[in-house]
């Protein structure tokens, strides 16, 4: 826990909300605000007032969302469906200063299946990150968070012979800072994250699915360098480097390793039309165990954002990178994803959503290739600035392929939510 500790001591000097607070900006050759997408489009009317406390501001809401599931296990055939209940309380925690920021977020997520109690579940989160503005266009950040998670039984390092979902710990921090002088600006990066997964019992229920073995910590370390060729455009060089540590004292389950993204980008708000940043390089992971090879290859993250008018935007992204892997005999897995949305404000107050992803796994040291397709539409309709309600379908398919293929399923959701703010 390396980086931890030293955020710890930053967040003691300056924490801010969950949201990200700015420092002040004006004049910088770095602002990207020329245009304005339709979820980032204020809208007072409808914005939570919060509640004031000295210097802060408190930010409390709940959700409640009824979810209708068709596959709950995520499996080809066999498929069992279910109602799913959740409820969501949260506090944000924000300062009110014209300099430097603090806050907290404290935040569950309580969930209960209608007919299948083995998949009950909660969730929460607790975080605090902030700023220290030293100096005009000079800033130091730093935040820290702590999480209980449950992995959804669709993710591809899901265990199959699961009879619960697989719950886990994640305990994270992270330290940055950003110094611009005039044209150039340049940036540094610590990130500690710490991951705990618990053993669940199997389907049978005669023993254990071991996830001792996925316990680790990673620790990346990165530095960019941005040059503003216009007020609107800047070139960058960025580099990357990682070490995760695995817990596990069995050889073929450890995937210990060192690796490094380096990468060339450009990011840029042109015109009233098009605002982006695109990122293309060099990724590489090493692995201290000598049964696995060496992954490296193209890396690659990009996202552009279409304003064909004021009251819609479109979204394209895509990433390729490298990710750890569960399967046995696979060290890790180069996932590529490509993606489409597009949000639109019917009226100030009602937004249509949709998004579309395709992504697809690459395995290697075992034959195995995973394909998904990832369909979203979402309804929004905020009564007032206290009461929202929403509307979500969702759509997954999973194809599996190889000797050592994983699970092929296809998963539909409807979700209506209520959400309360004050």
């Amino acid at each position: 826990m390396r980086l931890l500790m030293c955020s710890a001591a930053m967040a003691c000097i300056a924490l801010t909300a969950p949201q990200a607070v700015q420092a002040q900006d004006l004049g910088s050759n770095f602002k990207r605000d020329k245009n304005v997408s339709v979820r980032q489009r204020p809208r007072p009317d409808y914005e939570a007032t919060g509640q004031k406390a000295g210097g802060f501001t408190l930010y409390p809401r709940i959700t409640a969302d009824v979810e209708r599931n068709d596959n709950i296990y995520a499996v080809a055939s066999g498929k069992t469906s279910d109602t799913i209940w959740r409820v969501k309380p949260e506090m944000a925690v924000r300062s009110d200063w014209s300099r430097h920021a603090l806050g907290l977020f404290a935040g569950g997520n309580i969930i209960r299946y209608s007919d299948n109690s083995s998949e009950n579940a909660e969730e929460y989160t607790v975080s605090a990150n902030g700023r220290l503005d030293i100096e005009r266009g000079s800033n130091l950040t730093g935040s820290v968070q702590t999480q209980r998670l449950v992995e959804p039984r669709t993710a591809p390092t899901s265990p199959s012979a699961a009879g619960k979902p697989v719950k886990y710990d994640l305990t994270q921090g992270t330290v940055a800072y950003v110094k611009e002088f005039n044209r150039l600006r340049v940036s540094g990066r610590l990130d500690d994250k710490d991951f705990n997964y618990k053993d669940v019992p199997n389907i049978a229920g005669t023993g254990i699915v071991d996830q001792d073995f996925r316990d680790r910590n990673e620790f990346y370390y990165g530095a960019k360098a941005e040059y503003a060729v216009s007020p609107d455009t800047a070139v960058y060089l960025s580099a990357t480097g990682n070490k995760k540590d695995y817990d596990t004292n069995i050889v073929a389950s450890d995937r210990t390793s060192d690796g490094y993204v380096v990468g060339v980008g450009a990011n840029f708000d042109v015109s009233e039309l098009v605002r982006g940043d695109i990122q293309v390089g060099y990724m590489s992971q090493s692995y201290d165990n000598p049964a696995f090879a060496k992954i490296d290859g193209f890396n690659a993250a990009g996202r552009l954002e279409w304003f064909p008018t004021q009251l819609t935007t479109v979204g394209l992204n895509g990433s390729r990178s490298i990710e750890e892997s569960t399967a046995p005999g696979s060290q890790g897995y180069i996932s590529n994803n490509l993606g489409a949305s597009i949000d639109h404000e019917l009226m100030r107050n009602v937004l249509l959503s949709a998004a579309y992803t395709h992504g697809k796994d690459n395995y290697k040291g075992v034959d195995r290739d995973d394909k998904r397709d990832n369909f979203s539409a979402t309804a929004t309709y905020l009564l007032n600035r206290r009461v929202g309600l929403f509307l979500t379908y969702n759509y997954l398919k999973q194809d599996s392929s190889g000797a050592a293929k994983g699970a092929s399923f296809k998963d539909n959701k409807v979700i209506a939510s209520v959400a309360l703010q004050f």
